[in-house]
């Protein structure tokens, strides 16, 4: 059952050096807040799992958190590369990190595949992909009712899985609106999972079909005021597409990456994503 926590609390009870971790959200709702704790905590060797990789993990990355990333696309949406994961897989700085890529397809069905509890994710996919010959956990299989070849990759099941929302009840529920990506499934298919939030509120206020994360899947809840920022949170504030441009220039130069974590997720007790 969901326990009300501080961030700093939250983080040191469930991410361990070492483990793997899923930070999802698409678009909007991306654990910025959260990923910063990560980093002022020193967590080290983490299996970082997400499925569109971007200004976050380059900053978890360049804090040296990171010691392989599991991801199906990556980069500065709308801008270009993202220069702290470039450095660490191609010159080894600060030290090297893995990575093994997958499609948006196989990402998405592994987390569902690890909420279901299965082993495995089948799909039709990586048909004349050069994928399957840089990433040994895709495999092929015969389909035993049609005899039919299907891609099939191994599920993901986090040791934790981290999310960002709009607001939890106090009971523990925890509600997602506007784009949603996986942040469900992933929270379903890990070991533990810790949801920041811009508030707790008496009602949810719901409507029909809502995407509602319930008391009993969750262990954490933090309150995150603008834990998502530079991305946003439907209804509640705009993206900083500044910091994204901006993020381009102070990434690609190592002094220029540290004094920037220093002065705006090191040095600072709580930090917004959208500081230059």
């Amino acid at each position: 059952m969901a326990e009300f926590l501080s961030l700093h609390d939250a983080v040191a009870r469930y991410v361990q050096d070492g483990s793997t971790v899923a930070m999802e959200g698409f678009t909007h709702l991306i654990p910025f807040a959260a990923g910063h704790e990560v980093i002022r905590q020193k967590k080290r060797d983490l299996t970082l799992i997400r499925m569109t990789p971007d200004l976050i993990y380059d900053q978890l990355i360049g804090a040296g958190c990171a010691r392989k990333v599991i991801f199906s696309w990556g980069g500065n949406p709308g801008v270009g590369s993202l220069h702290r994961l470039r450095d660490a897989v191609e010159k080894g700085w600060p030290h090297p990190v893995e990575i093994l890529e997958h499609s948006h397809a196989a990402m998405a069905c592994a987390f569902e595949a690890g909420a279901a509890g299965l082993p495995m994710a089948v799909l039709r996919g990586y048909i004349g992909s050069e994928l399957p010959s840089v990433n040994e956990q895709i495999r092929f299989i015969e389909c035993p009712f049609t005899g039919e070849r299907l891609a099939a990759v191994p599920s993901v099941r986090p040791d934790t899985s981290i999310v960002h929302a709009q607001k939890a009840d106090r009971h523990g529920n925890v509600l997602i609106e506007g784009i949603v990506g996986v942040q469900k499934e992933a929270v379903l298919a890990a070991s533990q999972s810790i949801i920041t939030v811009e508030e707790i509120v008496d009602e949810l206020d719901t409507h029909p079909n809502a995407c509602v994360l319930p008391s009993w899947a969750i262990d954490a809840i933090a309150v995150a005021e603008k834990g998502a920022l530079p991305s946003y949170t439907h209804g509640y504030y705009e993206r900083d597409n500044r910091f994204y441009k901006k993020w381009d220039e102070i990434a690609r130069d190592r002094d220029t990456f540290t004094q920037w974590l220093n002065d705006h997720v090191l040095n600072s007790a709580e930090s917004a994503g959208g500081q230059v």
